[in-house]
């Protein structure tokens, strides 16, 4: 299963369940370092399905399976502990930013910095 599917399915799951919205918009807790895990593991899951279904656009990039399957799991799990959200509110974040690189053709002018960051990583 591709990442922007999990990201959709667990994304359409919150909103579906979500209770009244916060005052403070969950994306305003988050840090600068949290905004670019979500905003590269948004990235990275866009790229694996586009590379799953033969986007050529996006064979551009170095396969992005396993390594920016796992930087995507660790990454949502470090803003969980960072922030105390829960994984749907987490999630929602994520669809939110993938949506928003897909509507303002973003995503291969992130996708450097975010090639940088998965080396750093250590994944």
């Amino acid at each position: 299963m591709s990442f922007i599917l999990i990201a959709v399915t667990i994304g359409l799951v919150a909103q579906a369940t979500a209770p009244v919205a916060p005052a403070t918009p969950p994306a305003a807790l988050l840090s600068k370092e949290n905004m670019a895990l979500i905003r590269c593991s948004a990235a990275f899951a866009l790229v694996s399905f586009g590379q799953e279904n033969g986007n050529a656009d996006e064979q551009k990039w170095p396969a992005i399976d396993p390594r920016g399957r796992e930087f995507f799991v660790r990454a949502l799990a470090q803003v969980m502990d960072d922030t105390g959200m829960e994984r749907d509110a987490v999630a929602g974040i994520v669809q939110a930013e993938a949506q928003r690189l897909l509507d303002e053709a973003q995503v291969d002018a992130v996708m450097p910095a975010c090639l940088t960051m998965l080396e750093a990583s250590g994944v």
